[in-house]
Formats: C-alpha cells, sequence, structure tokens
C-alpha cells in the first residue's frame, strides 16, 4: 500500500475512467528542502512533511534516506507521477541544505539554489533559465525560496541558506524527454508550475511545444519546420535537405502550435505531415486527435467529387477505413494528382485563415506506402507556397 500523500481523493476523470493526480519534481525538491532546513535548524528528526503547492494543493509527503553533516542535513522525496506515464516517476529527489556561509558577495540572495548529480545545465538560449544555470524552474525555485524563508524567519537564522538539489539517475532518465534536444544537458529538469501532475496532460504537451518555439526564436530563427508526429520525421530525415533538430514536434496540436508561433514573433512554418493526419486540416479541424474529430474519409471524398470521382468510386473511399487506402484506391482510379490539388488547396485556405495574417502557413503531405509502392519520395502535394517557406528555412539553418 502506497504511503498517504494528501492527494489519495484527487483524481481527474478522462474517458470516463478515474486517473490520480500525482506531484512534480519542483513540489519534491521544495519538500525536501523544507524537510532538511527545518532538521538542520532545529536539530529534531521528522519523518513526513507539508507542502502547500501553487495550485492549492496540500501534499504530505515522506521523508527518505535522512542524512546528517557536521554542517548540513540532506534527505529525499520520492516523485510519484499519479496515473500520469511520466519517465521520472519514482525518482528521488534530493535536497542538501547547509548555513550559508559568509557573504562575500552582498548582492547574493539570502537562499541559493543549485542544481548537483542528475539535474541537467542550461546550455542553450531560449529556456526558462539562462544558459550555465541548473534546470531547476522558476516557480520550484519560488516554492523553495518561500519554504526556507519562512522557516529562517522562524527559527531566527540571519545568515541564510544554501540549498543544492539532486536527482540520482537523472542523467539516464533526461536522455528519455525533451532535454538533450532542447539544450538540457546532464540530468532532468526539476519542473513544474501549479506543483500538480495531470494524468495524460494536454496542457503538458502544449507546454512542450511552446518552450521549442522559444527555444528557436531565441536562436533567430523566424521560419520553422513543423510536423506533427514521427511518421513525418522519418520523412524529413530521408527526404529533405534537413537535420532533425531543425524540426518541432507538434502531435495533435496543430492550431495551437500556429497560436503560439505568432505570438512569439514567426514569420514562417512549414509543416510536414502524414496525409492521415492532415487531411483533417483540409477540414478545417486543427486539433486532430481522434476523439475530437474524425472525418478522414469524408473530407478525402469531398475532395475527389471536385475531382471528377464517380458514385462507385465515391462509396469506395467512404468504406475505407484508412486514408492509406483511400489514397491507393484514388491512385488505382487515376485521379489521385487532381484530388490531391484539392486537398492542398483546402489545406492552404484553412491554414491562412487560423494564420489570420500574422503568420505565412504551408504544408507538403505525403503517404508512407505510396512512397513504398513507388520506391519514391511519397509526397503527395504540397501548398503553393510551401517551397518558398523550405527555402527560408533552408537558408535560417544553413
Amino acid at each position: 500500500m502506497s504511503e498517504p500523500n494528501g492527494l489519495e481523493q484527487c483524481c481527474k476523470t478522462i474517458e470516463n475512467k478515474k486517473l490520480r493526480l500525482g506531484y512534480t519534481t519542483g513540489s519534491c525538491a521544495a519538500a525536501a528542502a523544507k524537510a532538511a532546513a527545518r532538521m538542520l535548524l532545529t536539530g529534531e528528526d521528522i519523518d513526513y512533511v507539508n507542502l502547500t503547492t501553487p495550485g492549492g494543493y496540500a501534499l504530505h509527503l515522506k521523508v527518505l534516506d535522512k542524512r546528517r553533516g557536521v554542517d548540513f542535513v540532506s534527505c529525499a522525496v520520492q516523485k510519484d507521477a499519479g496515473d500520469d506515464p511520466d519517465v521520472t516517476d519514482g525518482i528521488w529527489i534530493y535536497a542538501r541544505v547547509s548555513i550559508k556561509k559568509a557573504d562575500r558577495t552582498p548582492k547574493q540572495p539570502f537562499i541559493v539554489i543549485r542544481g548537483g548529480t542528475g539535474v541537467g545545465t542550461v546550455t542553450k538560449p531560449g529556456l526558462e533559465q539562462p544558459v550555465g544555470a541548473a534546470a531547476i524552474n522558476r516557480v520550484p525555485r519560488q516554492m523553495i525560496c518561500r519554504e526556507l524563508e519562512q522557516l529562517c524567519g522562524l527559527f531566527q537564522n540571519e545568515q541564510g541558506l544554501e540549498v543544492e538539489i539532486s536527482a540520482p539517475g537523472g542523467e539516464q532518465l533526461a536522455e528519455k524527454t525533451f532535454n538533450p534536444r532542447l539544450g538540457i544537458s546532464g540530468g532532468i529538469s526539476i519542473l513544474g508550475t501549479k506543483g500538480i501532475v495531470e494524468p495524460m496532460s494536454e496542457s503538458a504537451l502544449i507546454s512542450s511545444i511552446r518552450l521549442e518555439i522559444r527555444q528557436q526564436t531565441a536562436l533567430g530563427q523566424k521560419s520553422l519546420l513543423v510536423t506533427p508526429g514521427n511518421y513525418g520525421q522519418a520523412f524529413l530525415e530521408e527526404h529533405f535537405p534537413l537535420q532533425l533538430a531543425d524540426s518541432i514536434k507538434c502531435s495533435n496540436f496543430v492550431g495551437e502550435t500556429i497560436d503560439i508561433a505568432a505570438d512569439a514573433g514567426v514569420e514562417n512554418i512549414l509543416f510536414v505531415a502524414h496525409i492521415g493526419k492532415f487531411i483533417k486540416v483540409a477540414g478545417g479541424i486543427f486539433q486532430t486527435h481522434s476523439r475530437n474529430a474524425d472525418a478522414r474519409m469524408e473530407i478525402l471524398t469531398a475532395n475527389a467529387v471536385l475531382a471528377g470521382a464517380g458514385q462507385p468510386l465515391l462509396t469506395e473511399l467512404m468504406r475505407a477505413v484508412t486514408t492509406e487506402e483511400g489514397i491507393r484506391i484514388l491512385e488505382e482510379a487515376g485521379i489521385l494528382r487532381q484530388t490531391m490539388k484539392h486537398v492542398t488547396e483546402r489545406v492552404q485556405f484553412h491554414l491562412a485563415r487560423r494564420g489570420a495574417g500574422r503568420i505565412h502557413l504551408g504544408a507538403v503531405l505525403f503517404s508512407s506506402e505510396l512512397a513504398k509502392r513507388r520506391q519514391g519520395s511519397g509526397e503527395l502535394g504540397r501548398t503553393e507556397n510551401a517551397s518558398e517557406i523550405l527555402e527560408k528555412i533552408l537558408i535560417e539553418t544553413a
């Protein structure tokens, strides 16, 4: 039976399933720092620590691996991601707290926070922390400072405290995260804005997209290459003169990505997408997960009507299970090219409407199965401005 943490009754319902909430690495770091500081300042030993998250949740967390030295206390809190498939679930986040040494730099803060083993270091601009800083984000830093400043006031410590946050095993776990692509080396990030992990969180994915766009713009990029997923990145790797590191993965959040990029001052986006995902954009659908909308065959069939398809072919298209099957049907009927001309025109129309004059948007559509049949690229078509945007991306990334 798991230890009580204060979230036992807190659940989120997704697709009629109740899923447990968890707490972030930031909450773990703040709780561990609070426990270690209290033990250091009072000499007492504690087994549990209470923490109120920025989102208003009251946590009651077990204190682990307590260690005392001549001038420090170290302890850990274990991350619990709830029912979210988080790679950092179960990791122990440590805080080593000591009394701050005589201040030789007057501008040094009262609470000094550093990163230790397993916590990444920022190596590229555009992230929340500056280059060279530990990848401990702003809200976790605020949480740590708030808790420790209160304790210093309560127990009359006027020197301040030094805190080292570490995450043993974090360097290996980081390889399974966005960190290597974002420019964070040597470990995981200490994250969290609300202090709570929401299972299957769309907001976390959108935050990752926002972070990647922010980093690209910080490097001076005004034209971005975006793929919805792994198919698009594989297509890029094989058929475009670009590196995967130059692309951003938007998952199902096509519309959100456009809005975020426009707000960030991006001038151009070229989407390189599998037909199964982007056929929905031809119908004005910008959140492409199947639970939100799945009109793939309806949209493909409507464009086949414009290409002159007869009733038997239209019926066959509507009965197709996948867009790849639909592409095969159109190819065999000899109207694939004309149908895709109409599809790309509709994609261009809806992209322009979503961009609302703030950003130029284009797309290249492809079929994996067509590539196998033709032993070529499998490209189905591109919007009229796609080549122009691609050229700008090549110039910027040269």
